[in-house]
C-alpha cells in the first residue's frame, strides 16, 4: 500500500502541462477531502521536488508563497496558463479535469494507508 505522500505524488505527476490542480482537489482525489493542507506539506519533501509542483495552486487560483511565486508564475505562463489581473490562474479554463483531459483516475489506484 502507498503512503499518503506517495498517493499525492502519483496524482501530481499526472497533472498535464497547461493545467492546474488545487491542494483540495488532490486531497479529494485520494479520498481524503479534509487533508488539503497535508498535500501542501507533501510538496516540501525534498524527494518530491522533481514533480510539477508549479501546477498545484490554491482553490481561488492563487499561487504559492513569496519564495516560489515568481518561479511558479513564469512556469505556468510558459505552459500557456492564463491569469487574471491580480495574477490568479483563470480556474474556469485551466483547472485540471482528469476525465475531460484524458487522464482518468481510478480511486482504486490509491488505496488508503492509515
Amino acid at each position: 500500500m502507498k503512503t499518503f505522500n506517495e498517493q499525492v505524488y502519483d496524482i501530481v505527476a499526472k497533472i498535464p502541462a497547461g493545467r492546474v490542480a488545487t491542494f483540495g482537489q488532490i486531497a479529494r482525489m485520494i479520498g481524503r477531502p479534509r487533508m488539503a493542507r497535508f498535500v501542501g506539506y507533501a510538496s516540501n519533501v525534498k524527494s518530491s521536488w522533481h514533480l510539477p509542483w508549479h501546477r498545484v495552486v490554491f482553490k481561488d487560483g492563487s499561487l504559492c508563497g513569496a519564495g516560489f511565486f515568481e518561479q511558479q508564475y513564469r512556469a505556468l505562463k510558459s505552459e500557456g496558463v492564463k491569469f487574471t489581473k491580480d495574477k490568479k490562474v483563470q480556474m474556469d479554463e485551466f483547472q485540471w479535469d482528469p476525465e475531460r483531459d484524458g487522464v482518468p483516475l481510478d480511486i482504486r489506484d490509491f488505496p488508503l494507508v492509515f
